[in-house]
């Protein structure tokens, strides 16, 4: 499973606020399966398959073109590791064990 944080940022829009545009990715999200996802301060994590994982960020890519955005920037970036299975949680764990040692 590879780990996906993913930044969308319609351009051009009429306001400063992005929370809008966030909520409606997020309401995107929800509706998405194969996968899971976490909201963070700056960015979405979406965890799955990498076939999953572009499919549903094209998916989040085109869903500001449809409410309006005239422009959109989107980054990725993906941490896909193949020896042993991977998750956000599992890092963090990792981090945090090592911090208590």
């Amino acid at each position: 499973m590879a780990i996906a944080e993913v930044t969308i940022i319609p351009i051009g829009t009429a306001t400063t606020s992005l929370s809008g545009y966030v909520a409606g990715m997020q309401q995107v999200l929800a509706q998405e399966e194969g996968i899971t996802y976490e909201l963070t301060s700056m960015s979405t994590i979406i965890e799955g398959p990498t076939d999953r994982l572009f499919e549903v960020i094209r998916t989040l890519h085109e869903s500001l073109f449809e409410t309006g955005a005239g422009r959109v920037s989107t980054s990725i970036k993906i941490d896909d590791r193949r020896d042993q299975p991977s998750s956000s949680v599992q890092k963090l764990r990792s981090v945090r064990e090592k911090l208590q040692s």
